[in-house]
């Protein structure tokens, strides 16, 4: 690699995009480059972008599978809004990414892929490469299939389709010399991924190399980037996606609480990285469980509360809506669980590999009956790791199912995430009663503490704590099914009261920018990124704008409503059709304004942006 400083264009950050037919390897290439950035220093955040059909036809453009990467030397918040470079496979890929291209932006793309057949499939009337049509771009038409296959020439051990299968590597190889990242990381990779498998081992890294020197030899490149390792905070990190921080903090909750953890669940988009994640590390003491359907799931989770475990399940809005009754039972019951919902687009079987925040009013109320739930939503693929742990901590407090609400942007981006110290972890108190009192009285299984309202955590087993659950109407203390009408009222309002008495200890809001003025946006989830870099580029240029990202969504912080008294204007951009504005409307009975958007995407900073000049007038 060259040291000659002058043969770089030095940026603070790049965004780019490889995109192509769903069999080209797009994510692992993506996933191959964000982790030399990761380790290199900089601040990474990706989003991958995939079809939900297990093999659209090859060539469409419902096929395209695409991989946007933004890599930084400095704090990043975002996979950002427009990539600068536009690495495309076929013609179906090349139209699916353009429009989002920033202009100006450079494409290279595989000429080889540019056939007849191939253009009739993306849509095109006449090559792009050739009418003119790409002249606000940079285009670098590199024959990337024959450059490949030429390479591969003497490993007869390949067929041509295995030989094509490297092809990405070799788009890989041209990505690592234009950036100027290093090879060995991913030589590495592919060492132990193919372990055994020789010809494969060596095609793979051929083809890596050969992209490589395609770079240094030709000139068909004019610029190559350069960007600095990022400053952040000292430690160890690691790249991580929201799923797999989610599975560690589950974990780490279970250690925090000297349990067990069990984890029951079907499988579902996107939300099956979790048990995944969670099936390898059964040395921690976890449980996982595939039911045969999401209504056994749910049953399981159950029984593993009811017998002292850490129980959770994970799942997405369709399954919430199988698992409803189930949960509505564990919040009769008042066990300690917590349902993961990562949310993916709907209705229906709706979008199962793209974003959106729709199944917040699912989780508040879908279900029958008097039925209160906490409900709290992690901001970024870290923070699942730490939302996990607060879900599980609230859940034993209040003796509650807990709803986590992440969505498929959270759960398949990725991030560098600081390891913490797990001394630096509070312990999650647990407390059960260990048998019956000394003036034998007989035991209540309802008798509610005075401080949090929760009820006893007796484990099935103990001499003495006998008792019996179930989903009818109960009496208070003893649990006896009772049909008197006070008793059912006061058995709603206990369940409520200790879900409200959470604000209590969770904490206050806070608020990024000034303390009053003239707007505040309010958001939760995955858009935190967005709106908070689309806030600080407002405030960088005078605008009375702040931010409140919320987590705890039920019950609200304390100090919300006093918050969004001080401002003129309360904007809530959200990936629905304004269901926390309707919350918040309802809760404090305020003029709460909502921004909506529903393209299965997550928000721009440049939409953010444009909303509060809008706004500001």
């Amino acid at each position: 690699m060259s040291d000659s400083t002058d043969l770089f264009n030095e940026l603070e950050s790049v965004v780019i995009r490889f995109a192509g037919d769903s069999g080209d390897g797009m994510q692992l290439t993506g996933t191959q480059f964000t982790n030399t950035a990761a380790v290199i220093g900089n601040d990474v955040s990706t989003m991958p972008d995939f079809p939900a059909e297990i093999r659209a036809p090859a060539g469409t453009l419902a096929g395209v599978s695409g991989f946007q990467v933004n890599f930084s030397s400095r704090d990043i918040l975002t996979p950002g809004d427009t990539p600068r470079v536009l690495f495309a496979m076929n013609p179906a890929a090349l139209k699916v990414s353009v429009p989002a291209l920033e202009s100006g932006g450079t494409i290279i793309v595989n000429s080889d892929a540019f056939t007849r057949s191939n253009l009739a499939k993306a849509g095109y009337e006449s090559n792009p490469l050739e009418d003119g049509s790409l002249e606000g771009f940079q285009l670098i038409d590199v024959p990337l299939t024959s450059l490949n296959r030429e390479a591969l020439k003497d490993i007869e051990e390949l067929s041509t389709k295995d030989k094509d299968r490297c092809q990405n590597f070799f788009a890989l190889g041209m990505a690592f010399w234009m950036f100027d990242r290093p090879l060995d990381m991913t030589v590495d990779w592919i060492q132990k991924k193919f372990a055994g498998k020789d010809a494969v081992i060596e095609g793979n890294i051929k083809a890596l190399h050969t992209g490589y020197y395609f770079g240094e030899t030709t000139r068909t490149f004019q610029h190559r980037y350069r960007i600095r390792p990022a400053t952040l905070p000292p430690g160890t990190y690691r790249k991580v996606t929201g799923n797999e921080a989610m599975a560690m903090g589950l974990v780490t909750a279970a250690k925090k609480m000297g349990k067990t953890l069990f984890y029951g669940t079907y499988p579902i988009t996107p939300a099956s990285d979790i048990l995944h994640s969670l099936a390898t590390l059964r040395n921690f003491d976890v449980r996982t469980f595939q039911a045969e359907d999401e209504i056994a799931a749910m049953g399981s989770v159950i029984g593993a509360a009811f017998g002292g475990a850490l129980a959770v399940t994970g799942t997405s809005g369709p399954g919430v809506a199988l698992k409803s009754e189930a949960i509505n039972l564990g919040i009769m019951l008042e066990l300690p669980m917590v349902i993961i919902n990562v949310q993916r687009g709907g209705p229906s079987t709706g979008l199962p590999t793209k974003t959106e925040q729709s199944d917040l009013l699912q989780a508040m109320y879908g279900r029958n009956g008097e039925s209160p739930i906490v409900v709290i939503a992690p901001s970024g693929p870290a923070d699942c790791f730490n939302a996990a742990i607060e879900a599980s901590r609230l859940a034993v407090r209040a003796m509650t199912p807990v709803f986590v609400l992440s969505d498929g942007f959270l759960a398949n981006s990725s991030e560098p995430w600081l390891i913490p110290n797990p001394d630096d972890i509070p312990a999650i108190e647990v407390k059960h009663p260990q048998g019956r009192a000394a003036d034998d009285a007989p035991f209540l299984p309802y008798k509610r503490d005075p401080e949090t309202m929760a009820r006893p955590w007796a484990i099935p087993g103990t001499q003495g704590l006998e008792h019996r659950l179930g989903g009818l109407s109960k009496e208070p203390e003893t649990g006896n099914v009772s049909y008197v009408p006070e008793h059912n009222e006061q058995m709603n309002s206990d369940r409520a009261e200790k879900i409200a008495r959470l604000a209590e200890v969770i904490p206050d809001q806070e608020v990024f920018g000034p303390e009053e003025g003239d707007l505040l946006l309010v958001s939760w989830g995955g858009t935190f990124g967005a709106v908070r870099s689309g806030v600080a580029r407002a405030q960088r240029d005078g605008k009375s704008v702040a931010h409140a990202h919320l987590r705890y969504l039920n019950p609200f912080p304390k100090n919300l409503g006093d918050i969004l008294k001080r401002y003129k204007q309360v904007i809530v951009p959200e990936l629905n059709r304004g269901q926390l504005a309707f919350l918040l409307r309802g809760h404090f009975a305020m003029d709460i304004k909502s921004y909506s958007k529903m393209h299965a995407r997550p928000f721009k900073i440049s939409e953010i942006t444009s909303k509060i000049e809008e706004a500001l007038g």
